[in-house]
């Protein structure tokens, strides 16, 4: 979905500095960052529609590959946008590769270099009572930021009244999930064809 917009220099140097902050942030993996990505590149910059935002981590989660991928296809359509869509040619293109770039070096090189540093540190000092109870503390940090993205990626579908066959195939898909050894996998692609029919 083409969302055009016009990107300084300052601006990729803000997108660089966001995600670099938040590859610091991201304590569980990258996408309980999500929100915040999402109020920034969404709610504050305008630089992606919401359609976007959630279909690239919906496109990212349900392909193979790490979970991070996400990150690329936002810098993917930002850089897209900002060069006019897929018929704005090489221009187009070749910012769009930018802000593949410029998202997944943001995102990837200070957490890789403080979880290097960090796991050293907390392998050699791994008897002391701080470092064992931070361990433990980080369990529940961790599930409140994905149920912050749960929410985020909910969006406009949190009226249950309005979306009640969307909300009961989900409570359906967890049910099953949870006490069947159906494949999470055959659950999704359940959901997708309810979707393509209309049923949702």
């Amino acid at each position: 979905m083409i969302h055009a917009i016009t990107l300084t220099p300052y601006d990729w140097l803000d997108l660089f500095t966001h995600f670099a902050l938040l590859s610091l942030l991201s304590v569980g993996g990258t996408i309980t960052a999500a929100p915040e990505m999402h109020r920034f590149l969404v709610d504050e910059k305008h630089w992606l529609s919401d359609a976007s935002f959630s279909s690239s981590i919906a496109l990212a989660q349900s392909s193979p590959g790490p979970n991070v991928l996400f990150v690329a296809l936002m810098g993917w359509h930002i850089g897209l946008n900002a060069g006019g869509g897929l018929s704005g040619g090489i221009l187009a293109w070749s910012l769009g590769m930018l802000g593949i770039l410029i998202t997944m070096t943001g995102i990837m090189l200070p957490s890789s270099v403080l979880t290097y540093v960090a796991t050293k540190w907390a392998h050699d000092n791994r008897n002391f009572l701080s470092v064992r109870s931070f361990k433990s503390g980080m369990a529940p940090l961790v599930i409140g930021l994905l149920v912050s993205t749960g929410w985020v990626l909910l969006g406009a579908h949190n009226n249950i009244t309005q979306d009640w066959r969307l909300w009961l195939l989900a409570g359906g898909a967890v049910i099953m999930m949870l006490r069947t050894s159906v494949h999470i996998l055959w659950l999704m692609a359940a959901g997708a064809a309810f979707g393509a029919l209309g049923w949702l």
